[in-house]
């Protein structure tokens, strides 16, 4: 690909990560997409084949966030990398905008109405951000901190949810705060 094909390429995915995650598959269509990305519907068609693909690209770049992420925040908080990992994940500021949320929490309902193949990429994604959690956890044995791992990922992804459903800020406030306690609580082994 040359580099102004790969520039707009990178441009689409951002563009289609911000309104897939902020609307849902359903919720956008190609036009939208290609309109938020500053090109035609036949720029996007000719870079993904379909709105499917599209999506497959989103999800994975989103993915990859995570999995780039994870690491970073081992190396720049130390021991107290999953309190402020959570603290990021659960804030305010990650439940209010839409179009950044983490595709874990606004694109796995998608996911489960997707393609096998789809669900394929995920689950092998997913599977690595659990892992990444596991090497990061100091409690139990490997086969524990994995399990730990999927508590974690399962209470912080639902957690988000439940938070950014409610209509109150006290009440998004309080599951926010619930589950950070969950998540510190599970890594420590209780």
């Amino acid at each position: 690909m040359d580099d102004r094909r790969e520039t707009t390429h990178r441009k689409m995915i951002e563009a289609a990560g911000r309104q897939f995650r902020e609307h849902g598959f359903a919720g956008i269509g190609v036009a939208g997409v290609a309109k938020a990305a500053g090109v035609t519907s036949g720029a996007f068609y000719d870079h993904f084949g379909s709105k499917s693909g599209a999506f497959e690209a989103a999800l994975v770049a989103g993915l990859d966030e995570v999995i780039a992420a994870i690491p970073q925040f081992r190396q720049a908080h130390g021991d107290d990398w999953l309190a402020a990992f959570t603290d990021y994940y659960l804030g305010r500021g990650h439940r209010e905008d839409g179009q950044r949320l983490c595709v874990m929490t606004s694109l796995s309902a998608d996911v489960a109405r997707s393609s096998p193949a789809l669900k394929k990429i995920y689950e092998a994604k997913m599977s690595e951000i659990a892992g990444l959690i596991a090497q990061g956890l100091a409690a139990g044995d490997g086969a524990q901190r994995l399990e730990h791992a999927w508590q974690i990922l399962s209470a912080l992804i639902g957690g988000l949810t439940l938070a950014r459903a409610s209509a109150s800020q006290a009440q998004s406030d309080s599951i926010a705060a619930a589950v950070r306690k969950n998540v510190l609580d599970v890594a420590m082994g209780r």
